[in-house]
């Protein structure tokens, strides 16, 4: 937590990360538009300039969606042996839902774990 945190109980990051709440209060937006990060918290002002979740999310979207996507699409193709026109109209849907639904959650994830494990870039000791 950051020092000027004064919360008894900070809300939990799993909890203000899925529902794309404010990391320091849980009451605030943490985006201004579906992935757009806002400037400061509209509650307690938190400038979120630190919140920088990078591919973070996206490389376990493809983890993720990767691994369920191939797993039914093996099963039904070794199961059914369908035409490909098939695996096209199952897959192609179910890849893109799930991969844009879990983007936000994701994402509101990454940052409320930087701000409560404090997350700053790597710097060098140079001494």
């Amino acid at each position: 937590m950051h020092p000027e945190d004064k919360a008894i109980y900070p809300p939990q990051p799993i909890s203000v990360g899925w529902s794309g709440r404010c990391p320091r209060c849980g009451e605030g937006r943490l985006f201004d538009g579906f992935l757009t990060v806002a400037a400061r918290c509209e509650n307690c002002g938190l400038d979120f300039s630190f919140a920088d979740s990078g591919d973070g999310p996206a490389i376990f979207i493809m983890m993720f969606v990767g691994f369920i996507v191939v797993g039914l699409a093996l099963f039904v193709e070794f199961t059914f042996h369908p035409p490909y026109w098939v695996h096209v109209v199952l897959w192609v849907p179910l890849v893109l839902g799930l991969s844009i639904g879990l983007l936000r959650p994701l994402k509101g994830l990454m940052i409320a774990q930087q701000y409560r494990q404090k997350a700053a870039l790597g710097e060098l000791d140079r001494g």
